[in-house]
């Protein structure tokens, strides 16, 4: 299975810097498993960590900034609208449950506490709890890009150094991380899936 992913990533794209890099910029994939696809790649693994970290990290630029206009515009599209209007729904739910914990807070200890659960949320390498749903959830937090920047970054840094870690023990089994890591992604799709079937939005208009 291993193989069969490289060699569909190489047929559009040889260099394996690059691809690493863009692989890492997917959601559900992510640096969780660009780092071992990486390394797969032919890349050693302080280069396979260190490219899938920034790709990963980047992409939360065009999250935080354009978030919210692509959901405008895909709104405006029929046949995808009420799932777009899910979705939105989803990220607000976590967002209002992070906010509602920092309720009655003076306005210095609120901003520090989200910061801290941004940083934590990103930080546990668990399924939908990357720098995408962080990044998603830090904008319907309404938080600054200043106040997310950080904790999103340094919380990508742990997860990523928790997988790099587990290639390097386990790096003789890559194929079997990178098959474990495709497995991940497609369950964490059906499961993102479902819970936008099933979510209430508020309001459609």
């Amino acid at each position: 299975m291993a193989d069969i992913v490289v060699e569909f990533l190489q047929s559009g794209i040889k260099n394996p810097y690059i691809l690493t890099l863009l692989v890492a910029m997917f959601p559900l994939i992510e640096l969780k498993g660009a780092i071992p696809i990486g390394l797969k790649l032919g890349l050693k693994l302080h280069e396979s960590a260190l490219l899938s970290y920034l790709g990963s990290t980047l992409i939360v630029i065009p999250i935080f900034f354009l978030l919210i206009y692509v959901f405008k515009l895909l709104k405006k599209i029929p046949f995808i609208k009420r799932l777009v209007y899910k979705l939105e729904a989803l990220f607000q739910s976590k967002a209002e449950k992070i906010a509602q914990k920092s309720d009655g807070k003076p306005d210095e200890v609120k901003r520090k506490f989200l910061m801290t659960a941004l940083f934590i949320f990103v930080a546990i390498p668990l399924p939908l709890t990357g720098i995408w749903t962080g990044a998603a959830v830090a904008v319907f937090l309404n938080m600054s890009f200043k106040d997310s920047v950080l904790p999103l970054a340094l919380g990508n840094f742990i997860a990523g150094s928790f997988i790099t870690l587990i290639t390097f023990l386990f790096g003789d089994y890559v194929d079997i991380i990178i098959a474990c890591m495709l497995c991940l992604a497609i369950i964490m799709l059906i499961v993102l899936i479902v819970k936008i079937v099933l979510s209430k939005p508020e309001a459609e208009s």
